[in-house]
């Protein structure tokens, strides 16, 4: 078990498990059912990006100093977070009643060319009427809950590699 989850490995699997969620969301979701991301959705695929990025540098280069392996997690823990964080923000917005949600905006194209970063941001993280919309289900989960699922297992997986970075020979 131990070979299992040394600390490149468990890199190589948040960076196998990155493709996975990426590729799902594109090719399946995207190309195949044919849904287009709302901002909500975007934002959470940039976090998982994010965390992949950094699981990616440091599966490549496997560094051996502690403070590096522990400025790369932070860096992978911060992208996750984020991608939890919106998604679960994403659930609840799912779970508004009707009179509740937000009215839909202008879109997350428009936004970026008229307003300031900041703007946007809080545009985006208020919701909008598409992002609380139910497209589909899978085994009774919305994507957004789907995602939520998917994003707590990866911070498991997080938890599992700082106590890998913490406690090498054990």
């Amino acid at each position: 078990m131990q070979r299992l989850t040394t600390y490149r490995n468990l890199q190589v699997l948040l960076v196998l498990m990155t493709v996975i969620g990426m590729s799902f969301a594109l090719f399946f979701l995207q190309r195949y059912m044919g849904f287009s991301p709302c901002p909500l959705c975007i934002f959470q695929r940039i976090g998982l990006m994010l965390m992949g990025g950094f699981a990616l540098i440091a599966a490549l280069f496997n560094p051996k100093s502690m403070i590096i392996k522990l400025l790369l997690w932070f860096g992978s823990l911060v992208g996750i977070v984020w991608a939890t964080g919106v998604a679960a923000r994403h659930v609840w917005l799912q779970h508004l009643p009707a009179d509740q949600v937000p009215s839909c905006g202008p879109g997350l194209d428009y936004w970026l060319d008229t307003l300031p970063m900041q703007q946007v941001l809080n545009e985006v993280l208020a919701g909008s009427g598409e992002c609380a919309s139910v497209e589909w289900r899978f085994l009774g989960l919305s994507i957004p809950e789907q995602s939520l699922i998917f994003f707590s297992v990866l911070l498991l997986v997080q938890v599992l590699v700082l106590w890998r970075i913490l406690r090498p020979k054990l």
